[in-house]
């Protein structure tokens, strides 16, 4: 990992620990569902910009073998709650989610989410999104509306 990635990872990792001291339960950032499809994060930009990367596991494909659709918008569903929670710094949920499919992805593959912020308001957030493959081709393209849920 190159110094610059390192630095930016350091960033995503202490916007993290701030925002989860801020939680009245102390709850986690990540979703379980993360964990689960042994998400990690590859590269950030400060509330603008989110990459992360899944492997393509067994439990995920379809009787094809390919990476199963539903999975394929979870991965993005998955980049977009991290990056929306540091950009509004508040837990946000998804209004809606479009995920365009444009080709297959294979078993044993990684599929590369990056993840955008096109625009915030004061209550909601449109993000935009790219899934690659481990060879660089463009799989699928999302785009998500989130509702940020603030305090009193």
């Amino acid at each position: 990992m190159d110094r610059r990635m390192s630095d930016a990872l350091q960033v995503l990792h202490d916007e993290f620990v701030l925002l989860k001291e801020g939680q009245p339960s102390g709850g986690d950032v990540l979703p379980n569902c993360f964990r689960d499809m042994q998400g990690e994060f590859l590269d950030y930009e400060s509330r603008h910009m989110l990459k992360a990367r899944f492997p393509v596991l067994e439990g995920s494909l379809n009787p094809v073998r390919k990476m199963q659709g539903g999975y394929i918008t979870a991965a993005f569903d998955n980049t977009f709650g991290p990056l929306s929670y540091v950009a509004a710094r508040s837990v946000c949920s998804t209004i809606d989610i479009q995920t365009q499919f444009i080709r297959p992805v294979d078993e044993g593959d990684f599929l590369t989410i990056t993840a955008r912020v096109v625009s915030r308001g004061s209550s909601t957030m449109h993000l935009s999104g790219e899934a690659y493959n481990a060879k660089g081709r463009l799989v699928a393209t999302c785009t998500a509306n989130m509702i940020i849920h603030r305090r009193p």
